[in-house]
C-alpha cells in the first residue's frame, strides 16, 4: 500500500525529463523547451520545480513578465516553507514515507541554494523590466532567506545525529562501497562556507543598492559578498570603488553590471550500493551522486565592448554550490537509507521463512523497481556566474565573444541611465544575450539584435558554427588572477 501511494513520485526519472529541455536550450529553441516542459508536467497541481524551470526558460525567450510570474509563484511556495521552518520545523524535518520507500516520494521544497538564487534571478527580471525599487524588495529576502536557512539546517542536523545514535547507524559516505567521494571532496566544494550563500546574490544586493543611491546598505552587500569568496579581487574593489563610481555616474556615465551565467547546473543521478543487513544479508539501496559536469568549466576571462576589456570574474559555482549540498545532506540520506535497507530485508527474510516464494519475489522486484535515489534539481541554473563591471558613456556598442574556431561574435548592445545590467547566458554552443533598460531615467531602448522591436522581446540567440567545432562559443579558460 506504501509502495502504490508512492508510486508516481518514485517511479518518475527527472532526468530523462529534463534531458531534452536542456538540448532544445542549447540548440537555441527555447520555446520549443518550454512545450516540453509542458508535456511532461499536465497535472494541474504543479510542483515548485515547474515554475523554477519555466521562469528561466520563459527568461532565455526575452518574455520577463511571465518569467517574473512563474519566479513569484515559486517564490509563494518558498515562503510557505520558510513560515513552517519558523513556526514548524518539526513538520518539515520528519517524513516517514521516505524511509520506506524513498526520498522521491517527498514533496520538493528545493535546495538551500536554490531558494536563495531564486531572489536574485527574480531582481533580475525586476530590473529587465525597468522595475528597480521592486527588485530592491526581492533582494532584501537574501539576508532573511538565509538565516532562516541556517536556523533549520540546524535543527535538521541535530535530528538526524539524535536519530543516527537511536538507531546504532555508523555508517559514514566514506563506508560506501564504491561511492565516488571525490566528487564531494573537491577543493571548491570544501572552501564553500556552505551549501546556500553565494557572492553573487549579496554583489547583486549591493549594486541594487548603489543604483537606488543607498549606498550605506550598498556596502555590506559587497561586504558580505567578500566574506564569502575574499580571494577575489572583483569583489574587493565593489567595495573600495564605491564613492568613485558615484562621480564617474554624476560625470554622465552609466555604470554597467554585466552578469554571465555558463552551463547547466549539475544533474543527479543514481547509484545502487549494497548495504549489510544483519541475519539478511545485503540489500540494495540506491544513493544521489552528482557525477563530473563538463559545461561547469565554461568561463571567460574577459568580453570585449568595442575596443574595451573587461575582465570577467567567476563569483559563484553553483556547480560547487550543488555537491556541497549533497554533501550537507549525505548522514541524513545514509540514516534514511539504511533503515529503509533494514525494513526491506526483514519483510524479505520473514517472508522468506514462511515459505511464501511468490510474496517475497514480490517484495524484491517491488524494491528493486521503486528503489532509485531522488534525481529531482533546478537544472536550467547556470553551473557558474561571472560578474563584470565598467564605466561606459551612454549609446550603441557591440559586445565581442571569443569563439572556439577562433572567430569573435558580436553582439550588439545599448547602454542607458545611470545604472545598467546586462544579462548574459551561454548553454552549449547557443549565446543568449539580453538589452535590458537602465536605472534613473534610462531610456528604453531596442532590444539587441532586434529590430522594431521593444525591450521584452527574445534576447539576441547567437550559436557557433559547430561544423567547424562542437565546442562551447567561448572554450578558452581563464587565467589566474
Amino acid at each position: 500500500m506504501l509502495i502504490s501511494a508512492g508510486c508516481a513520485g518514485a517511479m518518475r526519472s527527472y532526468n530523462s525529463e529534463l534531458r531534452e529541455t536542456t538540448q532544445l536550450l542549447a540548440a537555441s529553441r527555447p520555446d520549443l523547451a518550454v512545450q516540453v516542459l509542458e508535456q511532461n508536467n499536465t497535472s494541474e497541481q504543479k510542483d515548485l520545480l515547474y515554475f523554477l524551470e519555466k521562469g528561466t526558460l520563459l527568461r532565455l525567450q526575452g518574455e520577463f513578465a511571465g518569467s517574473r510570474d512563474q519566479w513569484l509563484e515559486a517564490d509563494r511556495r518558498v515562503r510557505e516553507w520558510e513560515d513552517l521552518a519558523r513556526s514548524n520545523p518539526s513538520k518539515l524535518l520528519g517524513d516517514i514515507g521516505s524511509l520506506l520507500v524513498n526520498d522521491k516520494v517527498r514533496p520538493y521544497e528545493g535546495y538551500d541554494y536554490e531558494k536563495v538564487l531564486l531572489t536574485a534571478l527574480l531582481a533580475m527580471d525586476h530590473m529587465a523590466l525597468g522595475e528597480w525599487d521592486v527588485a530592491r524588495t526581492e533582494i532584501k529576502k537574501t539576508h532573511e532567506r538565509e538565516a532562516i536557512i541556517a536556523e533549520f539546517h540546524a535543527k535538521k542536523v541535530m535530528q538526524e545525529e539524535t536519530e543516527a545514535k537511536k538507531r546504532q547507524v555508523t555508517r559514514t559516505v566514506k563506508d560506501l562501497q564504491g561511492y565516488p567521494v571525490d566528487t564531494l571532496n573537491d577543493p571548491q566544494v570544501i572552501a564553500l562556507k556552505n551549501g546556500y550563500q553565494n557572492a553573487f546574490s549579496h554583489y547583486l544586493a549591493g549594486f541594487v543598492y548603489e543604483a537606488l543611491n543607498e549606498p550605506s546598505l550598498a556596502a555590506p552587500g559587497y561586504r558580505q559578498a567578500i566574506e564569502l569568496r575574499p580571494d577575489i579581487a572583483f569583489l574587493q574593489e565593489g567595495l573600495k570603488q564605491l564613492d568613485q563610481r558615484k562621480e564617474r555616474t554624476a560625470a554622465g556615465k552609466s555604470d554597467v553590471l554585466f552578469v554571465l551565467e555558463g552551463g547547466l547546473a549539475p544533474a543527479r543521478s543514481s547509484l545502487m550500493i549494497p548495504l549489510p543487513v544483519p541475519a539478511v544479508g545485503l540489500v540494495s539501496i540506491s544513493f544521489p551522486v552528482i557525477p563530473n559536469n563538463p559545461t561547469a568549466d565554461y568561463r571567460l576571462s574577459s568580453l570585449m565592448v568595442e575596443d574595451t576589456s573587461i575582465p570577467m570574474a567567476t563569483v559563484t559555482h553553483v556547480d560547487a554550490m550543488a555537491r556541497r549540498t549533497l554533501a550537507d545532506d549525505m548522514p541524513g540520506i545514509i540514516l534514511r537509507s539504511t533503515l529503509r535497507a533494514v525494513t526491506r530485508g526483514v519483510a524479505q527474510h520473514q517472508t522468506n521463512k514462511k515459505g511464501n516464494e511468490l510474496a517475497s519475489l514480490a517484495i524484491m522486484l517491488g524494491g528493486l523497481v521503486m528503489e532509485s535515489a531522488d534525481e529531482r534539481s533546478w537544472r536550467t541554473l547556470p553551473a557558474t556566474i561571472q560578474l563584470g563591471r565598467a564605466a561606459l558613456k551612454p549609446g550603441k556598442y557591440t559586445m565581442r565573444f571569443p569563439a572556439a574556431n577562433g572567430m569573435p561574435v558580436s553582439v550588439p548592445v545599448e547602454i542607458s541611465g545611470r545604472y545598467q545590467i546586462v544579462p548574459i547566458r551561454v548553454v552549449g554552443n547557443t549565446l543568449y544575450v539580453a538589452n535590458t533598460p537602465g536605472s534613473a531615467h534610462g531610456t528604453l531602448p531596442v532590444a539587441a539584435g532586434q529590430e522594431e522591436k521593444r525591450e521584452g522581446s527574445a534576447p539576441t540567440k547567437v550559436k557557433s558554427n559547430k561544423k567547424k567545432s562542437k565546442e562551447p562559443i567561448a572554450s578558452q579558460k581563464p587565467k589566474e588572477e
